[in-house]
């Protein structure tokens, strides 16, 4: 019949499924929630801030959107919103973890290995300790449910060490790194992907993993050009160019996959 759905618009539409992105505010969050709600999804925005930007503010007004101020690193605030939306929605069959913090490039040094304790502490507890609340809080509603797409947000940096070298910029006195935490919480998120998707299996819930290259944000030039050069397709990632991405993991296109990563990065690692 005319006006019915083609196949594709079925395999890759969310109408009717409710969906959780953490840290939904920020750069990349705010793009995977405008992609699930143009899909039909019904989208919940758990964040610190909880009140949206003018961007987000306007996606509401035409999408079902709804902010929870939460922190994901407090089972009783991520307990209590989602009390919150499964009785206006229902369960949540889709969550993107996507919250979280890193710190910028640090002068080399004798603590530079790792940053300072505090910092450490501080990128493992919100990375991984607050992406493993997020799938035992959520993860047993869709358990329930029998049904459910989880899609952890990891890094390059999780699968391989950062090139130090691209950090190095004109009037900088001495070497900067990147500090070892962000990367090994990244990798945690990795293998954390792996075990709940064995897990949870037998129970409908599929878990995978997205590892991202770097985005461009107005970074400084000197950044931009280094990493773009050491890029093979010779620049950094838009902030939208994730997106399709997203729907493959969250839609039925991907119902057999599952403890997989899913690499998208210009080809950074592979050289």
């Amino acid at each position: 019949m005319a006006g019915e759905p083609s196949y594709l618009e079925k395999l890759f539409s969310l109408k009717g499924r409710v969906a959780v992105v953490t840290g939904g505010m920020g750069q990349l969050g705010a793009q995977y929630v405008g992609a699930l709600a143009a899909a039909g999804a019904q989208v919940a925005v758990y964040d610190l801030q909880g009140k949206p930007n003018a961007a987000l503010k306007k996606l509401a007004q035409s999408h079902e959107v709804r902010f929870f101020a939460v922190d994901i690193t407090d089972r009783r605030s991520l307990e209590k919103a989602t009390d919150e939306l499964e009785a206006a929605w229902g369960a949540p069959g889709i969550l993107i973890n996507n919250a979280a913090i890193d710190f910028p490039p640090q002068p080399a040094g004798e603590k530079s290995v790792a940053g300072s304790l505090s910092q450490w502490e501080r990128v493992l507890k919100v990375n991984v300790t607050g992406v493993f609340l997020c799938c035992q809080v959520i993860g047993e509603r869709m358990g329930k449910a029998r049904s459910g797409s989880i899609i952890n947000i990891s890094s390059t940096y999780g699968m391989v060490s950062p090139d130090q070298r691209i950090y190095s910029a004109p009037g900088r006195t001495g070497q900067f790194l990147k500090p070892a935490a962000y990367g090994v919480s990244k990798a945690g998120v990795l293998n954390l992907t792996r075990y709940l998707a064995t897990y949870w299996a037998d129970r409908g819930i599929r878990v995978n993993a997205l590892s991202l290259g770097g985005v461009y944000n107005h970074q400084e030039p000197s950044f931009v050009k280094n990493y773009s050069q050491r890029a093979p397709m010779g620049r950094m990632a838009r902030e939208d160019e994730y997106n399709g991405a997203i729907l493959f993991l969250a839609s039925d296109a991907s119902s057999y996959m599952t403890g997989a990563n899913l690499v998208i990065d210009g080809g950074w690692t592979a050289w």
